[in-house]
């Protein structure tokens, strides 16, 4: 009986193997694309309006309110770090929306 999600073939000296039908891959693209959308989801915060309240923000550490060997002072700096690369994002998400235009 045969699945309708995935069926095994076998031939004659071929190793089994599962084809996957109707399923969608997890590739090395798609996971660019999302390290690429949650890169972006963290450029966007606004420091001072959502970071800083929250205790997110640089002057937590420059305050000496967090320390910066801490999980949270990693956090705050990998924040930091990613708000830099604003002009890199635009032009990774502009690469991302040809390739999606092009090859779907």
């Amino acid at each position: 009986a045969r699945s309708v999600a995935s069926s095994r073939v076998r031939r004659r000296g071929t190793p089994l193997r599962i084809v996957s039908r109707g399923r969608i891959a997890m590739t090395l693209w798609t996971l660019t694309q999302s390290a690429l959308l949650a890169a972006n989801g963290v450029a966007v915060l606004n420091e001072a309006r959502f970071l800083h309240p929250r205790g997110l923000s640089v002057y937590a550490i420059r305050e000496g309110a967090v320390s910066a060997s801490s999980l949270r002072g990693q956090v705050i700096g990998v924040i930091n770090a990613v708000s830099y690369l604003r002009m890199p994002l635009v032009v990774l998400n502009s690469i991302v929306i040809f390739v999606k235009l092009v090859f779907g």
